[in-house]
């Protein structure tokens, strides 16, 4: 258990709050660990319909913490899943409607896991980015599948190749969220969202969004494949390049790589 991921159930609604913000609320071992044990809980738990995800005011999250990353790094070969593993699984496979409230940047995962929630409402200082190439490493979460489907794959080779920052107007436009508010409207807004939810029928909800998910019978496959190229890449040494680089507030060097 970690106090980074705040848990609070209310009338049916389970909230998870990204809990480190003098970190920009950096996902650590611990948290990924944290967010699959409240998943997998609230998978089979009947008290439990909606689930939110929300950060703080000035940064949903800042992606992988990279120093907590490298000092464990996951591995496709270890007994047990890594804790990202676990969460990705735990998030992909999740039965019931996944809220998320996004206000400030949304880096790396914090973008990726946002293809796996079923409504996804932004601040207007939302940012957008997956910068996975230029850290020496490959798409995760199985967004190398599910952003070309959502957004086309002109806009997603610009988004994952790039691995450039875009915003909350240009989010909305590629449909990757459902509605833009001013930040400080945004938690409010999703809690009432999904208060609608929850007062829905569970079965109704669960077959419903089980239906619409059918046709993406490939995404385990593709995210086992990621997980792959991922954790050997993170391993190579243009990972190590783009990691020392940020670490030392430099440009990376990636002209003999």
């Amino acid at each position: 258990m970690t106090d980074a991921i705040l848990q609070h159930r209310e009338a049916a609604v389970l909230t998870l709050t990204f809990n480190r913000v003098d970190k920009k609320n950096a996902i650590t071992t611990a948290m990924y660990t944290a967010m699959a044990d409240a998943l997998f809980s609230a998978a089979t738990d009947d008290a439990v319909r909606v689930v939110v995800f929300q950060g703080a005011l000035e940064v949903f999250t800042a992606g992988n913490d990279l120093l907590d990353f490298m000092a464990n790094p996951p591995s496709v070969d270890a007994a047990e899943p890594a804790p990202v593993f676990r969460f990705l699984e735990a998030l992909s496979s999740f039965p019931k409607p996944l809220v998320a409230a996004v206000t400030g940047p949304a880096v790396g995962i914090g973008t990726t896991m946002l293809l796996h929630c079923d409504l996804i409402y932004a601040g207007d200082n939302a940012a957008f980015s997956m910068p996975f190439v230029n850290l020496g490493v490959c798409p995760e979460a199985g967004a190398s599948f599910l952003l070309p489907a959502l957004v086309g794959y002109p806009r997603a080779a610009e988004k994952l190749l790039l691995g450039e920052a875009f915003y909350a107007e240009e989010a909305l436009d590629m449909g990757l969220i459902n509605r833009i508010l001013p930040p400080h409207e945004v938690a409010a807004y999703a809690q009432a969202q999904a208060l609608k939810l929850a007062a829905k029928p569970s079965e109704s909800l669960r077959i419903t969004k089980a239906l619409m998910k059918q046709p993406l019978t490939q995404l385990p496959a593709v995210m086992q494949e990621e997980f792959g190229h991922f954790a050997r890449m993170l391993r190579g040494p243009a990972a190590m390049e783009a990691i020392s680089a940020v670490m030392e507030k430099r440009k990376p060097d990636f002209s003999k790589l």
